[in-house]
């Protein structure tokens, strides 16, 4: 059957399968999260199984960010050359037998390689599935079809963690922690059926849309050289030659930079860095992300390795976090966000400081005798003005860019997210297990969280150079 836009599609309506097209992209969105985050909590219990050192933890959750954030630059734009719906089922077919990979995975080594394909298929399908959205509704239902993307994607962060929590302890048919991933499976293949069966066909493509092969060569070289020594670093004694990869890397981001300034279709549209409220959001996105995802990689290595928790009660311990992320992006976005603009991002690092610091004295009080439940308010606290950042902090970057540059900032502070949750997990993940063999796993964790403190003091300095409000037409 072939359902294409154009045959489908009334003025007045909108795509005749518009819903479905959003059920599907929420399917795809939320396996994307669920992905990204869960297999924190899987960490120590992957490593259990099938071996490994402690950066296997790291690469574990940094392959499948930086595979994503790397392909993310160029997914878009293959989107315009061979069409979205394309795509689409190829990320989602791809994705699906990845994660079919990640559960049959022997050994630590084919498991990042099934993790890096993840987050290669997540990136490629991730954007298609945003664009037809957008070419599915008429301009009046678009506003009405992102409503549920905000309760879908807080509930799935809430429950996520739980979940794979309860899966890891219930040891389903022996299944252990490859049940994360396999619950992918038959999710995606439902997800795929439908893709085939109601994505629409016909949707208009950019015939002046051209890829940089050169430029996303020397872009992942240069990330993956400088991600790579971070992690390993500390596993192998830092030999010299990780500090060549390190400025090797530093000469290969400078070889892109050479080579966007060059070319006529660069990855990173150039008018971009022009604006310097976008540099400020780069900034701000960059170390904002950076501290957020080190330090819930070391609460998560607190918990299971300092107090042995079981997966399932690290899922419920850090469910607090998450829950406080989910109330304070609904409050931003309903009602704080549109109405303070970027002060609601300084009051958000004030709510994440006062968080971390309420967790810091915890840990000073009690020691290694600290409860899940006396972390409970501290990480509540930083959820909350975490998901407070989060709702509104695109619109208010993209504020200032013209309207032919905002799909393509948008897809760059996308990339830069994860990027930076990638560096983030290499970064302090290392810093933590030099610092655990002398310090030992509360004073490790309180002097992290110091590190994060200063990073999020970056973030508050670079919000001023942002926009007042956010774009108001903001779409997410």
């Amino acid at each position: 059957m072939t359902t294409t836009l154009a045959d489908q599609t009334s003025t007045e309506t909108g795509y005749r399968y518009r819903w479905m097209v959003l059920v599907v992209v929420l399917i795809a969105d939320v396996m994307d999260l669920l992905d990204a985050t869960i297999a924190n909590i899987a960490g120590p219990s992957i490593r259990a199984d099938i071996g490994g050192s402690e950066t296997t933890l790291q690469w574990v959750l940094a392959a499948y960010t930086l595979a994503f954030a790397v392909g993310l630059i160029t997914a878009a734009r293959a989107g315009d050359l061979f069409g979205r719906r394309r795509l689409f089922l190829v990320g989602m077919i791809g994705f699906t037998l990845a994660s079919l990979a990640c559960g049959l995975a022997p050994s630590p080594e084919l498991l990042i390689a099934a993790r890096v394909a993840q987050g290669l298929f997540g990136a490629v399908m991730i954007p298609q599935g945003l664009a037809m959205v957008k070419a599915s509704f008429t301009e009046a239902d678009l506003q009405k079809a992102f409503i549920p993307f905000g309760p879908v994607m807080g509930l799935a962060a809430v429950m996520g963690p739980i979940v794979a929590g309860f899966l890891l302890d219930w040891n389903l048919f022996g299944s252990d922690w490859r049940a994360i991933f396999w619950v992918n499976v038959p999710v995606g293949v439902v997800a795929s059926y439908l893709s085939w069966r109601y994505l629409p066909r016909g949707l208009e493509r950019d015939p002046d849309a051209r890829l940089d092969p050169l430029g996303t060569v020397l872009l992942t070289a240069a990330s993956v050289t400088l991600i790579y020594p971070l992690v390993q670093g500390h596993d192998q004694g830092w030999p010299g030659w990780m500090f060549a990869m390190l400025a090797g890397s530093a000469a290969l981001w400078l070889a892109f930079a050479v080579s966007e300034r060059r070319t006529t279709h660069p990855v990173i549209e150039r008018s971009l860095f022009g604006h310097r409220s976008f540099l400020g959001g780069l900034v701000f996105l960059g170390t904002f992300f950076t501290a957020m995802s080190g330090f819930m990689l070391t609460v998560n290595l607190f918990l299971q390795y300092g107090l042995h928790y079981s997966p399932k009660d690290t899922g419920l311990a850090m469910a607090p976090w998450a829950f406080g992320m989910a109330v304070g992006a609904a409050l931003s976005g309903a009602a704080l966000g549109p109405k303070f603009g970027r002060r609601v991002l300084h009051g958000g690092l004030l709510v994440v400081g006062a968080g971390l610091a309420l967790v810091w004295a915890t840990l000073g009080a009690q020691g290694m005798g600290t409860s899940g439940w006396e972390l409970a308010p501290g990480l509540f606290v930083t959820g909350l003005g975490t998901g407070a950042i989060f709702a509104p902090l695109f619109d208010i970057i993209l504020a200032a860019l013209g309207d032919h540059e905002v799909g393509t900032g948008s897809g760059v502070l996308n990339a830069v997210q994860q990027f930076c949750g990638a560096l983030g997990v290499a970064v302090l993940g290392s810093v933590f297990f030099e610092l655990l063999p002398g310090h030992g796993f509360v004073d490790s964790l309180r002097t992290l969280i110091w590190i994060g403190l200063g990073c999020y003091a970056v973030s508050f300095a670079a919000a001023f150079l942002l926009p007042r409000k956010a774009r108001a037409e903001a779409l997410h």
